[in-house]
């Protein structure tokens, strides 16, 4: 056990690359990882890292080594899984990484929880490209196409962007009948965090795309405060639909240019593709697909 021990802080060490991220991820002190990858070391009469003051990097023999501890921690976790699924209820912690938007998702989120107790979400918000098997995430949700290889996935569902503003807003202001309308409204930009630009609001008139740069009154690197914003009758936003179902359910927003807006974007779940997909990621996979995106169906 204390040689599993002993694999486990490296495998963390290595994909960390840093004893005080590896540390923090096992709830024990640098030092300790540090010591146990030493006797580890000395155990194998090799070493497996090059270590300076910054930053620790892996020997040639640290890199064959750590594929090695890889496929002996898969097969761990395959008996696990043959286990848990003879016991019955998904059970689990379940690593996942969603984008900065994910943050909307937090009332579906809190029902899985309900719905299933014995699964702990560990959850990564963040919009950067995360590297879902070194980074040691059991799934990854983004939007957008995806092309790496060792990654199994599923599209769990699709949002629209919805041009929204608040009634008072409206009467004030009168309602944009055509996309050209907007020209002379306060219009509320959110910009991607990781690019520095500017999201498009995909506008169209028939089957025309249409590029018209609209006026920036307030720029925001999420979508809450456009929320909040528009909500308090500032401005007008384009925002995803799950984003402000509830709030135009309840008449605190409407939606306007319906016919002008026209895009469909797909979220994506990822998972690596060497591991069986477990009781725990199906049941998440089914729940966001059912509750997440009413009246559009997917699975696995």
């Amino acid at each position: 056990m204390d040689s599993l021990g002993s694999l486990n802080a490296f495998v963390q060490a290595a994909e960390a690359r840093s004893f005080t991220l590896a540390g923090r991820q096992l709830g024990v002190s640098p030092s300790a990882i540090g010591k146990a990858i030493a006797r580890l070391e000395e155990r194998l009469n090799v070493r497996l890292f090059h270590r300076s003051t910054r930053t620790i990097t892996l020997t040639p023999e640290g890199t064959l080594f750590l594929e090695r501890c890889r496929r002996i921690f898969c097969e761990i976790e395959a008996a696990e899984l043959e286990l848990s699924q003879t016991q019955g209820a998904p059970r689990g912690k379940l690593r996942v990484s969603l984008p900065l938007v994910g943050m909307l998702m937090m009332p579906t989120l809190t029902a899985f929880m309900r719905t299933w107790p014995e699964i702990e979400l560990d959850l990564d918000f963040t919009d950067r490209l995360v590297d879902v098997i070194d980074e040691g995430f059991d799934a990854v949700v983004r939007t957008g196409e995806m092309s790496d290889s060792r990654l199994m996935m599923r599209v769990p569902g699709a949002y629209h962007h919805q041009i929204v503003a608040a009634p008072d807003y409206l009467d004030q202001r009168g309602t944009p009948r055509m996309p050209d309308d907007l020209l002379s409204h306060v219009c509320l930009h959110h910009r991607y965090p990781t690019t520095g630009k500017l999201e498009r609001w995909p506008l169209k008139r028939g089957r025309k795309d249409l590029d018209i740069v609209l006026p920036h009154s307030a720029i925001a690197n999420n979508i809450e405060p456009l929320i909040h914003m528009a909500e308090q009758g500032i401005g007008i936003a384009c925002l995803p639909d799950f984003a402000v179902r509830q709030q135009i359910e309840e008449g605190r927003l409407v939606a306007v240019l319906t016919d002008h807006v026209q895009n469909a974007c797909a979220f994506r779940i990822l998972w690596p593709s060497s591991r069986q997909i477990s009781p725990k990621l199906r049941v998440f996979v089914d729940f966001m697909a059912q509750n997440l995106f009413a009246g559009r169906s997917a699975g696995l």
